[in-house]
This record gives structure tokens, C-alpha cells and sequence, in this order.
């Protein structure tokens, strides 16, 4: 696995010396001289305490040393660093085996199967040890399992281990060479398309989901990933069908019900979802992630109490349910009490937390801890989740400062000047960019709020272009992007232009103009002024500090990869201000900025500003925007139905001691924004 340098506590083990000695240790292991091997893992262990493989082999050398209890420590540590490790789980299962923990064996076995489908080994302990118990029934059920996983072709089953493993380039690999072999292998298709849904790589996914679903027709995880590759790449209305194809099916079915009910809610046909989670709760009452959906439609329709309600049912049904009690602290505006903290910090002592319950539950204590004014605490939390978050991420600040330079190479004066004209002569787009948390919902809510304006969602279509583009080939060859925008034509960028037009209409209502809000389009303002050059770009911006430690605090459901490191965010800041001013200088007067707290100082000025440049009249609407009745998505859909107010500025003071690996990563920036200057001293 990749090892994460910002955890490598001797400077001298680097990769390479990493991988040699867990190789060694392997070795001493495959040659059953477990002890050794337990001392050969010790200097490693020692310098990186939770790497871990070693945690894993030691683990393995203790118990068939029948140190039962070492081991089951060493277990503990390598689940608190990756709670979803199946051969960790599977490990503990041997080990309560051993001592007679028989129901703590089963359990961990149950957990090593969920986490990773491909374990044998657990199926059969598991068969085992409902057989002992003459539960001849439950050992038939996983018998069952057992057989479906032996019926996969071997490779296939390695492909599902490495997954799980999250080796997912290697599972690449097996599984496109065993493709090649079995072109048309439905299994090997889904299982390809799972890895591209993982990497983000999306359109592929979407081919490979939709190939395999008219070649199995009736292969329903095919269709319910295709469903789901759809959402992510929110083309709503098509994932709509498919999912109301499901549920055709078997109109009493639980889960087609749920995928349909959710997929309602993601098309914004609000009222449709609820009436479809009402019905499923007659059937499931207090199924909690049910209640956790239902609260999620809500709150997005402004029904705080009631969201609230659904959460709270959630937890009563399912205590350990982190995501609910993260969708509490979400709301912004809730407070826990002392009895709700008190039963999170109970959970947070179990060892047997899922990835994302744990990873939930951080947030959550974070924001509970922050309304008590307890900083060290709150800091703390929020410190951990992000940690978790950030050692599974392949996230690389260095890359994305390269990727943003070349931006500023190849976009230039002249190319923009040569082909002004080229684009799409649509003027319907509006585009809110900047870094998340920057008050760019407030915007959107005032703009929102005008009769001609549709506000829709963070919209992925600007993004999914861009990655096109790095493949788009131009007389055989593929540049790269940004540099093929050099060699596009006027008929490609008008086809592009045309396309986003078309693409973003199952969004909108009825209004002349709409919003895009996808805060990460700043990239790519050169080619929207390619493609669209009547467009409209907003740049919200706010104070480095408050925008940078917000985006630290929030729990981002995913794409905001760099909010994981205090450093890391600072440094996309920085890069993300040094590419808006290189768009300034090349494209004069295309970009509004509006700073979010020029906003809060003075709303009347800044609707104005607002609607001028967007070339509309005023409407008193803009102002009193709070009193609108739209759906919001995002974590600031709370605060926006409130009037403008000033609770948000300067929030990270109370943090100010722990916040210098940002300040310093921030370093001119911080003196760049006259508020922050101000705020700073």
C-alpha cells in the first residue's frame, strides 16, 4: 500500500527500505520461523508504528506462537488504522477461535467476510462454527455464499481480494489481462467498472455498466452499480429510469425501493422520495438508513425539525449509525446534548467501527466539542477524521500545482484572443467558482432567488470534459490538456458549448439563466470562455483563514481531497488564487469576484453588483433571499435560510494556536486579502 510520509517518524526508512524488510519478514514467515520474524518486524515497527502490513504479519507470527493476547493488541492497532482491513478481522476470528471466545470468533469472521468478500477461509470458519452450534440452517445460508464466491473464475476472486485490499491499480491489471482472454465476461466488467468508480474514472465505468447490462439483462448488481455510476456522474433522470426499471421488477422489493426512492431525491422530485421512504418504513420500520435518507430529503427541503426527527430515529434504531449523528452536526444550527456526546465517545472506544462510522463520528465530536468551546477537543476530532480520510486518499498538492501551472502556460492572451469567438453563443450559464465554504451557496441563494435564474447543483459536466480532453486525440496524437485547446477548432468548441447546454437542461426549470456551482471549475475558466463565451463566472472568496480551516472542519462527500491536511488545503488556496489572477490578466472583466465578507457588510451593494453583472434588473427578492423556497444541497443549506449575519467571520481565531501548518502554507496569501490582513493582527 502506499505509505504516507507525513507518518514516517524516522526520515531514514523510506519506501524502499519498507518494502525490503516486510519482504524479509515475509520470507522468515513463509519459512514458518515465526519468531524471527516477529524480530525482524520489530526495528520497523518501531519507526512506523502503524504501518499496516507489519501490524498484519506480527499479528499473524504472535498467534502461531499462541501469544493469543499480543496478537489480538497488535489487531487492535492495525483496525484503528484501517478499520476495514477483512485478513485483519479474519486474524482476530483465529485468535478468539483459540481462546474460546467462540461468539467474538464468529462476529469477526462475519466482519472479515463483509469487508472482504473474497476471504474463503472465514466462509468456512463461519460453516464451522454453526455446525458446532447445530445451526444447520445459517451454516446452509453461508455454504451458499461460499458457493456463489468458488463459482467466480479464480482471477476474478483475486480481483475482488485486491479491491478490497485497495491495491486497485493491480486489480486493474488482472482484471483487463483476464478480459482480454474472456472479452465479454459480465463479472470481470462489473468488477472493472467498480475499480474506474473507485478511481474516479467515470465514463469508462458507465460503458463498461451499461455493455454489461444488455449483455445480462437480468444480472441485477449489474444494473444497481449501473445506477450508481450514473448518479456519480449525475445524470439523474437516465439513473431514474434504470432504477424505476428495478423496481418494476419486484415492486415489493426493499432495496429497489430504496434505489429508487434515493434516486428520486438526487433528481430533486423530493416529494416523490418521501412518499416512496414512507412506504418502505412500513415495511422496515426503523431501518436506519432509511431514516438517515429520509432525513437527508428534509433537510434539504428546509424541514429542519423533521430531518432532525429521522436522524435521531436512525440512532435510536442503530447506535452506532456515525453517519447519522454526522448528519446532525451537518445541519449546522443542531447542538448535542451532553447525554449524545457522551454515547459518541463510547463508540469511539470500539475497535470494531467501520471506516466511515468512524471517520463520521470524528466530524461529529468535532462539532459538538466546537459549540462547547472546547477547542483542544474539538481540534483534536476534527484532526483524526481528516487524518483517516487523507490515509486513503491518493491526493498529491505537487501535482495539482503542476496541473495549474500549465494552465497559466497554455491558456494564454493570445490563444483566448485568436479564438474569442469559437465557442457556443449561448449566455444561459452561470458559473459560481472558488474554494469550498467561501460563501458561494450564499451567492447562489441570492441569485437563486431572482425570477430568472435557476439555481441547480454542483454540476460535474465542466470536470468530466476536462478529463476527456486529456485523451482527445488531434491527427492521431493526444497533447494532453490544457494543451489540445490550443489545436481545437471552432466547430469542436461550439460542439462542446452546445453539448454543456443540452447536457445541464434535466437540471433546470423554466428561468433564461441557471447556476453551475461547482467550486473546482476555476481550473477550467479558460475553457469555459472557450466553449461559452457569453458565460458568466463568479469567484467567491473569503478570508483564507475562515475558508481554509471551514473546508478542514467539513466532511466533504467526496472531490475536495486536499481539505484532508491543513498544509495541503493552504497550498490549493494559494494555487487556486495565483490561477484566478492569471485569469484576471488574460481574460479583463470576464470574472466577478465577490468577497463574502464585503457581502455580509453591505448585502444591498453586492445584490446589485451581483445583478448588474449578470445583466439583470433588481428584484427585491435577491435581498430578502432567505425567504426562498428552493432546494439546497449543500452543508450550508441551513445558513442560508437564515439572513445575512456575521457568525461565520472569523471563526478560526479560537483556533488560531493549532493553525500554523496552514498559516505557514497560506504564507503571502494571508497578507494578499485585506480582511484577512485585518483579521490577523
Amino acid at each position: 500500500m502506499p505509505v504516507n510520509s507525513s507518518d514516517t517518524q524516522n526520515p531514514e526508512i523510506g519506501l524502499n527500505d519498507l518494502v525490503s524488510s516486510l519482504d524479509a519478514a515475509q520470507k522468515l514467515i513463509q519459512g514458518q520461523d515465526f519468531s524471527a520474524a516477529i524480530a525482524a518486524l520489530q526495528p520497523l515497527l518501531k519507526s512506523k508504528p502503524d504501518e499496516p502490513e507489519a501490524l498484519y504479519m506480527s499479528a499473524v507470527c504472535l498467534r502461531y506462537t499462541q501469544q493469543y493476547d499480543a496478537a489480538l493488541a497488535s489487531l487492535t492497532h492495525l483496525k484503528s488504522v484501517q478499520p476495514e482491513h477483512g485478513r485483519a478481522h479474519q486474524e482476530e476470528g483465529y485468535n478468539q477461535r483459540a481462546l474460546g471466545n467462540t461468539d467474538k470468533a464468529l462476529k469477526a469472521f462475519e466482519r472479515a467476510c463483509f469487508y472482504n468478500p473474497a476471504l474463503e477461509a472465514s466462509y468456512r470458519a463461519r460453516i464451522n462454527i454453526h455446525k458446532e452450534r447445530s445451526e444447520g440452517a445459517r451454516a446452509q445460508h453461508v455454504q451458499e455464499q461460499l458457493k456463489q464466491l468458488l463459482a467466480i473464475p479464480k482471477p476474478l476472486i483475486a480481483v475482488v481480494d485486491l479491491i478490497s485490499t485497495g491495491k486497485l491499480i493491480r486489480a486493474e491489471e488482472v482484471c483487463r489481462a483476464f478480459l482480454k482472454k474472456i472479452p465479454h465476461h459480465v463479472e470481470a466488467m462489473r468488477l472493472l467498472a467498480d475499480i474506474g468508480m473507485r478511481l474516479g474514472i467515470l465514463e469508462d465505468a458507465e460503458f463498461l455498466l451499461h455493455s454489461a447490462s444488455v449483455l445480462a439483462p437480468d444480472n441485477i448488481p449489474i444494473h444497481i452499480d449501473y445506477v450508481q455510476v450514473l448518479r456519480k456522474r449525475q445524470q439523474h433522470l437516465a439513473a431514474k429510469e434504470q432504477a424505476r426499471r428495478l423496481l418494476e421488477r419486484e415492486p415489493s422489493n426493499p432495496q429497489f425501493q430504496s434505489i429508487y426512492a434515493v434516486q428520486c431525491m438526487q433528481s430533486g422530485q423530493f416529494d416523490e422520495a418521501l412518499a416512496t421512504f414512507d412506504e418502505l418504513l412500513k415495511v422496515l420500520p426503523n431501518d436506519p438508513i432509511t431514516l438517515t435518507s429520509q432525513g437527508h430529503a428534509l433537510k434539504t427541503k428546509g424541514e429542519s425539525a423533521s430531518a432532525i426527527n429521522s436522524y435521531q430515529q436512525a440512532i435510536a434504531a442503530y447506535p452506532r449509525h456515525g453517519e447519522a449523528y454526522f448528519s446532525l452536526a451537518n445541519l449546522k444550527t443542531y447542538r448535542f446534548s451532553d447525554e449524545e456526546i457522551q454515547q459518541m465517545l463510547a463508540l469511539q472506544q470500539d475497535d470494531n467501527l467501520s471506516f466511515m462510522e468512524r471517520v463520521h463520528l470524528c466530524f461529529a465530536l468535532g462539532k459538538a466539542f466546537e459549540d462547547k468551546k472546547d477547542v483542544k477537543q474539538s481540534f483534536a476530532f476534527y484532526e483524526q477524521g481528516n487524518h483517516l480520510k487523507k490515509s486513503q486518499s491518493r491526493y498529491e498538492a505537487g501535482q495539482i500545482t503542476k496541473e495549474l501551472e500549465l494552465q497559466r502556460e497554455h491558456v494564454t492572451a493570445k490563444l483566448l484572443r485568436e479564438k474569442r469567438d469559437f465557442g457556443h453563443a449561448s449566455s444561459d450559464p452561470i458559473f459560481i467558482v472558488g474554494m469550498p465554504r467561501s460563501g458561494s451557496t450564499l451567492i447562489e441563494q441570492i441569485l437563486s432567488s431572482h425570477s430568472q435564474v435557476d439555481g441547480t447543483l454542483e454540476l460535474p459536466n465542466i470536470l468530466s470534459l476536462s478529463q476527456r480532453l486529456r485523451r482527445h486525440t488531434v491527427n492521431g496524437i493526444a497533447p494532453g490538456y490544457p494543451q489540445v485547446l490550443e489545436l481545437l477548432n471552432r466547430k469542436e468548441l461550439a460542439r462542446f458549448g452546445l453539448e454543456f447546454i443540452e447536457d445541464t437542461r434535466s437540471h433546470r426549470q423554466c428561468a433564461p439563466l441557471f447556476i453551475d456551482k461547482m467550486p473546482n471549475n476555476f481550473r477550467h475558466i479558460g475553457l469555459i470562455k472557450l466553449m461559452l463565451p457569453r458565460a458568466k463566472i463568479i469567484d467567491s472568496r473569503r478570508n483564507p483563514l475562515d475558508c481554509c480551516f471551514s473546508g478542514f472542519k467539513q466532511l466533504f462527500a467526496e472531490g475536495q481531497e486536499f481539505s484532508y491536511s491543513l498544509a495541503d488545503i493552504g497550498q490549493y488556496y494559494r494555487d487556486y488564487v495565483r490561477l484566478m489572477n492569471h485569469w484576471d490578466d488574460v481574460l479583463p472583466g470576464f470574472v466577478l469576484r465577490v468577497n463574502n465578507e464585503d457581502v455580509i457588510a453591505d448585502l444591498e451593494r453586492e445584490v446589485y453588483r451581483l445583478l448588474e453583472f449578470c445583466g439583470l434588473p433588481f428584484e427585491q427578492a435577491c435581498l430578502d433571499f432567505h425567504k426562498t423556497q428552493r432546494n439546497v444541497r449543500t452543508p450550508s443549506s441551513e445558513q442560508v435560510r437564515r439572513p445575512v449575519n456575521s457568525t461565520g467571520v472569523g471563526q478560526w481565531r479560537k483556533y488560531s494556536s493549532l493553525l500554523d501548518p496552514l498559516k505557514q502554507s497560506l504564507g503571502a496569501e494571508l497578507a494578499a486579502f485585506s480582511q484577512s490582513e485585518k483579521a490577523f493582527r
